[in-house]
């Protein structure tokens, strides 16, 4: 079991409280009796808060984005439509964070590798954050510049 934790401590406090962090945890640490004792291997997930910004950049250029034929484009009758979960993993890709694998009619496809906290560290993600940001300003947004689409996404980051 996945058990998430959140450090807790009084001002000048020399150890501080670890406390459930989520509903999960809450409920396994309730079934607890006195003095159990259990044992884990912790690990420190990356900056929750900058992947907060990373998805708010992505999110705020995908609601700025429209397809190039998007009034007039169909594929075999059938009319596309804008994918948040596609337009994000072709970031991801143009990002440069991806695999080439083989299908089975033999062609290659390019898939989006995963960015959960488990798969990145901090500064593979801080490098994956500049990429994205590059990749929206040449692709998607192309009337801002570097500082405007800063200050927008720092003035998102409040609503996500």
């Amino acid at each position: 079991m996945k058990l998430t934790l959140q450090k807790f401590e009084e001002e000048g406090a020399e150890w501080g409280i670890l406390l459930p962090a989520d509903k999960e945890t809450q409920t396994y640490v309730g079934k607890l009796i006195r003095n159990d004792v259990i044992t884990a291997d912790f690990k420190k997930p990356r900056n929750y808060r900058f992947h907060k910004k990373w998805f708010a950049l992505v999110k705020f250029a995908y609601e700025n984005w429209t397809p190039s034929n998007f009034e007039d484009s169909r594929w075999k009758d059938v009319i596309p439509e804008k994918s948040f979960d596609r337009f994000r993993k072709d970031i991801i890709i143009m990002a440069g964070r991806f695999n080439a694998v083989y299908r089975v009619d033999g062609s290659v496809r390019i898939e989006a590798q995963s960015i959960a906290f488990g798969n990145m560290n901090e500064e593979e993600f801080s490098k994956l954050y500049d990429k994205t940001a590059n990749v929206i300003l040449e692709r998607v947004l192309t009337n801002y510049t570097a500082e405007q689409l800063a200050e927008t996404v720092v003035k998102l980051e409040s609503f996500y």
